[in-house]
C-alpha cells in the first residue's frame, strides 16, 4: 500500500533549510526510497511550511528513515526549526491516478514480446477475470497467467488506449488491439493475417494499487470473423 508522510514545521531559516535538503538528496542518492517529495508554503504564513512524501509502502519508508544520512540531515533540520515539526503517517486507501497508470502499464506489460513478464506488482493473487467469452471465470494469478498465455502463443499483439476513466477503485478503459497471428489459436492454424478489435476493460483496484478483478468486453465474433473461422456458416 502507498505510504505518504507529511511533515508540518516553522522555520524563519527557509533558504538554509532548503539547501539542507538539496544536500539530503545527494548524500542518499541511489538509496532513496521516496517516489515523490511536495513542500508547499503557507500563504497566510510565511514560516509554516509542510512536506509531503511519498513512498511505494510504509516498509520502504521506514527503510528510508533508518538511513544514517537521514537521521544526520533530521537532527539538522530540527536545530533549524522555530519549533518541532509534526509528523503524520498515511496509508494511502485511494489514488485514482495510480490505478489508471497500473491499468495501462497492465496492458503495455502482457503485450511485451518475448517471456511474459511477472505480474506481482500490478495484478493480485486472488485476482477474478469476467470474461463472457469463457465459459467459466478466470480465477488467480496462474490462472491468468494462462489466459494471457493462449492469447500470446496465437498472436503478436498490442494496445491502442483511446480512453480511460478512473472513478473510485475503479478504472475503465477503451482500447483497439492490433495483432498479427504468428500461431494457433482455439484450433486456427497460424495464418500470418493482420487483426484488430475494439473493446472495454473494467479493472477494480485494492490493496497496493493492484488489479484484484476485471470485466472485459470485446468483439471476439469480428476476430473470428477476420480469422476465417466463420467462413462456410453464413447462409
Amino acid at each position: 500500500m502507498t505510504f505518504v508522510q507529511i511533515i508540518d514545521c516553522r522555520t524563519s531559516r527557509f533558504d538554509d533549510m532548503n539547501r539542507l535538503m538539496d544536500t539530503w538528496v545527494e548524500q542518499t542518492k541511489g538509496k532513496r526510497t521516496a517516489t515523490h517529495n511536495v513542500i508547499g508554503k503557507d500563504r497566510s504564513d510565511a514560516s509554516h511550511f509542510i512536506e509531503i512524501v511519498e513512498f511505494p509502502s510504509y516498509e520502504e519508508a521506514m527503510r528510508n528513515s533508518n538511513l544514517p544520512e537521514t537521521d544526520k540531515i533530521f537532527r539538522e533540520m530540527v536545530a533549524l526549526c522555530d519549533e518541532m515539526p509534526t509528523f503524520t503517517d498515511l496509508d494511502v486507501v485511494r489514488d485514482e491516478q495510480l490505478y489508471a497508470q497500473n491499468a495501462r502499464r497492465f496492458f503495455e506489460t502482457i503485450a511485451v514480446s518475448g517471456e511474459l513478464p511477472a505480474l506481482d506488482d500490478l495484478v493480485a493473487e486472488n485476482y477474478h477475470d469476467h470474461d463472457p467469452s469463457n465459459e467459466q471465470d478466470t480465477i488467480g494469478m496462474d490462472a491468468l497467467r494462462r489466459e494471457i498465455g493462449m492469447w500470446r502463443s496465437g498472436f503478436e499483439f498490442e494496445f491502442d488506449i483511446q480512453d480511460q476513466i478512473a472513478q473510485e477503485d475503479r478504472v475503465c478503459t477503451r482500447w483497439t488491439w492490433n495483432a498479427t497471428q504468428t500461431g494457433e489459436f482455439m484450433g486456427i492454424p497460424a495464418s500470418g493475417k493482420k487483426v484488430s478489435m475494439t473493446g472495454v476493460t473494467t479493472h477494480r483496484f485494492g490493496e497496493h494499487g493492484k488489479i484484484v478483478e476485471a470485466w472485459w468486453e470485446y468483439d471476439r465474433l469480428g476476430l473470428m470473423a477476420q480469422l476465417g473461422a466463420l467462413e462456410g456458416l453464413e447462409q
